[in-house]
């Protein structure tokens, strides 16, 4: 059974580790998955959807699956960017081209998916500004 009282371990272990806890619990910020986005039609609405109930001091962050996707959370004002289930080169290369297209929006980028104790290193060291 899951008990809600080892968060404060597992942020703390998250610290010592080199990784931003940057989300304590479901209410620390708003996370629209793929379910979300589709019941909106759209990542634009989605987000829209989210900001008029979230109000604006709520960080907004948006799962999604290719660059294309990626362009359009940044487009309609996402503050995080997670880059789901896109790995290697294609990750690096997909981060580095969202920063240099996005310069003048401020938004922070983030990984998930298919993280393993054996490529940690290979997606940690790539000067994307990535959050793990």
């Amino acid at each position: 059974m899951y008990s809600t009282g080892f968060r404060l371990v597992e942020k703390y272990g998250m610290i010592v580790g080199g990784i931003d806890p940057h989300r304590h619990d479901l209410s620390s910020m708003i996370m629209l998955k793929d379910n979300h986005i589709w019941s909106c039609g759209s990542i634009t609405q989605a987000i829209a959807t989210a900001r008029s109930v979230g109000g604006f001091s709520m960080l907004l962050d948006v799962e999604v699956r290719t660059e294309a996707e990626a362009d359009e959370a940044i487009e309609a004002g996402a503050d995080v960017i997670m880059l789901d289930n896109i790995e290697g080169e294609e990750l690096v290369s997909v981060a580095r081209r969202l920063r240099e297209k996005w310069a003048s929006k401020k938004f922070l980028l983030e990984t998930s998916g298919g993280i393993e104790e054996g490529n940690l290193r290979e997606r940690a060291v790539n000067g994307t500004g990535l959050l793990y």
